[in-house]
């Protein structure tokens, strides 16, 4: 039965691929669909089975390599970890199938996307519920393949191939030194199973090796190698670029890559990887490093665009650098609690979304819109909600877990503590602006579409949501409902959730208890700070919402301002440069100078210049007659004779000793 919340997903993606002419367009959507919903029921069974019931399942498929020593088996894992998000895909997954059939109901490519959508599902689902390293790798490239078919589904659009291959390519370079990260592990443990290397990994916390004289522990390299595989899929700074042009994919490509599936595998993957970060400091540093500055980064970045899937895309990275300074303070518990609930509530904003574009006639800059709270009552309502939790607002799921990483943070005697909880700080103000920004330009302010098409625009603006509203509206009750519902069960005193190693944290590292004994004052200081944002943010966008005001936004510091963090302090065009003078100095010194260089001077053609150009040097001093050709002919052939007859009659070895010379003897004569 454990088997078959796989199987659903690929037989959906099989049906609907392979025999999509044979049941249609809807009938592939509805096989698709049913598919998932199979897997959603199998989910919740299966998680009530294992946390529940406190079980622990690991089912082994067949041997996969056999090589000496080495094993590596197909096998699935079953505890709290993998199927808390078997039960975030799966529901993720269903509530963008279902979506899907209206939103992408006119295109003729339906039966091929939700291929795609089932595929993507069924090779998440393939990494959570690996229990090796390799086979979550198997799992790691499939929804890497599969993002690129999803941001490249509109084929005939050159921006959305050039978006495709920026996805893949940049993940590639993440991907390699992961792994690099396994087989160093496959060489040093002689297995990739997750249970062993987990029992036997403390005693290899002194195995050295040495790199350029230097002495290095083969766990830092290790942690290394999987930090970056993990930063590279979960769109860190440095490797973000990807994540913002993932947008010319269709909307529901976007929640469900935003939401359960791609971004989160990185830091799945740090969470499944717990104990290799418990024994690395540096390691556990750099994640703080990177998850601060990628969380202030792109919540800044957020706060000057104006295309509303940018803006939501960019509080992706925003929302994972929250989880990966989590984890770099050995707070995973949290970090997966925060995940958990930002599935619900980003999956929410990106349908909303994409409702809010198909309504206005494919829409996305907010600029072009205002006023549509009364053309849009649930919309703006699915919107709103989502916009609050991602604040963290009070009671709403962002709330439980958002609220909990920053006292963490607080209560954490580090060098490095307090530098994250000010980054923090000013994401969380950042997320605020960047939140009520969204809001008030799409639903408040005047409507800013071309005066010709008000009127018509304003009697065809309506909600045809159908089965999007059931998918939304069960989105907006776990956004809500979500955090109050597993707080406890996730982060309660005295819950055994994790109780069966499927997070190991070290004792020196657990502070959970610490934030019990924080002043109110500095646990309510998030809340207080963003509530006065909110009241200053709407007094400010009020005022510039007035003509007269607007020369307040026209200042040329502000508009530098804008310009600088529009284009994401310009990470895309400097990339390009540095991609560009590798190019061209790679084909300067390598094919220039080298290959047509001094390899052909050395080569064949420089032999054939010089032995053309001795040719007619010889011919100036000897007549082309056939008889001083005759002469020197045989003349090196005597000459040749006398030398291997010497070399015969006195040391035979010498052959081997002057080869070069003989070389160059028969070369002359073949020459002549």
């Amino acid at each position: 039965m454990h088997i078959l919340i796989l199987l659903f997903p690929l037989f959906g993606f099989l049906l609907s691929a392979l025999f999509g002419n044979y049941f249609g367009r809807e009938g592939s959507s509805k096989l698709a669909t049913l598919g998932l919903f199979l897997t959603l029921l199998l989910a919740i069974f299966i998680f009530f089975e294992i946390t529940v019931c406190n079980t622990l399942l690991n089912i082994k498929l067949y041997n996969w390599i056999l090589l000496d020593i080495y094993l590596i088996e197909l096998g699935l894992l079953f505890d709290t970890v993998s199927v808390t998000m078997i039960l975030v895909i799966s529901c993720i997954s269903f509530f963008v199938h279902l979506y899907s059939n209206i939103y992408m109901g006119h295109d003729p490519y339906l039966a091929r996307f939700m291929s795609y959508l089932s595929l993507f599902t069924f090779f998440m689902l393939i990494l959570v519920t690996s229990d090796n390293f390799f086979q979550i790798f198997l799992g790691w490239e499939g929804v890497g393949l599969c993002s690129y078919l999803l941001i490249n589904f509109f084929f005939t659009r050159i921006n959305a191939n050039k978006a495709a291959l920026k996805a893949m390519i940049i993940n590639r370079i993440s991907d390699v030194l992961f792994i690099l990260g396994i087989i160093i592990i496959l060489l040093n443990f002689k297995t990739c199973d997750l249970f062993i290397v987990n029992n036997i990994l403390p005693y290899y916390n002194q195995e050295y090796i040495i790199i350029i004289n230097q002495k290095v522990n083969i766990i830092n390299i290790i942690t290394f190698f999987l930090f970056i595989g993990a930063i590279g899929k979960s769109a860190q700074i440095g490797f973000h670029t990807w994540l913002p042009v993932a947008m010319e994919g269709p909307t529901p490509v976007s929640a469900l890559l935003h939401a359960a599936t791609m971004v989160t595998a990185g830091v799945f993957l740090i969470i499944r990887s717990s104990i290799f970060f418990e024994y690395s400091d540096n390691i556990l540093n750099l994640l703080c490093i990177f998850g601060s500055i990628t969380a202030l980064f792109s919540g800044l970045v957020a706060t000057f665009q104006y295309d509303i899937k940018r803006i939501i895309a960019y509080s992706t990275c925003s929302q994972l650098g929250y989880m990966f300074f989590s984890c770099g303070l050995s707070n995973y518990y949290v970090a997966f609690f925060h995940l958990f609930n930002h599935a619900f509530f980003k999956a929410l904003l990106f349908l909303s979304a994409g409702a809010l574009i198909h309504s206005l006639f494919d829409e996305q800059d907010i600029r072009k819109m205002g006023n549509l709270y009364k053309l849009l009552p649930f919309i703006y309502l699915s919107i709103c909600i989502g916009s609050l939790a991602i604040i963290g607002f009070p009671f709403l799921s962002g709330f439980y877990s958002k609220d909990v990483i920053l006292e963490l943070i607080f209560s954490r005697f580090l060098i490095n503590s307090l530098f994250v909880y000010n980054m923090a700080i000013m994401a969380a103000l950042f997320t605020t602006i960047y939140s009520i920004k969204l809001l008030f330009y799409v639903f408040f302010t005047n409507f800013n579409f071309n005066r010709v098409f008000i009127k018509y625009f304003t009697f065809n603006i309506t909600e045809n949501l159908n089965l999007m509203f059931i998918s939304m509206s069960s989105l907006i009750i776990l956004s809500i409902v979500s955090g109050y519902l597993f707080n406890d069960l996730f982060l309660g005193y005295g819950s055994n959730f994790f109780g069966n190693n499927s997070i190991i944290i070290l004792n020196y590292h657990y502070n959970f208890i610490d934030i019990e004994y924080i002043h109110p004052l500095i646990k309510n200081l998030p809340f207080i700070l963003c509530l006065t944002l909110i009241i200053i943010l709407n007094i400010l966008f009020i005022k510039l919402n007035d003509q007269n005001n607007m020369n307040l936004m026209k200042m040329k510091i502000f508009l530098n301002l804008q310009y600088f963090f529009y284009y994401a302090l310009f990470f895309d065009k400097i990339y390009n440069k540095i991609y560009h003078y590798i190019l061209y100095y790679s084909y300067l010194i390598s094919t220039k100078y080298i290959d047509k260089g001094i390899l052909e001077i050395v080569g064949p053609y420089g032999l054939y210049k010089q032995f053309l150009f001795l040719n007619k040097k010889i011919n100036n001093f000897i007549e082309p007659l056939i008889f001083y050709y005759l002469f020197i002919f045989f003349f090196v052939l005597v000459i040749l004779i006398i030398l291997f007859f010497i070399i015969y009659i006195f040391n035979f070895d010498i052959i081997y000793n002057h080869l070069g010379i003989f070389i160059l003897l028969n070369v002359i004569l073949f020459y002549i």
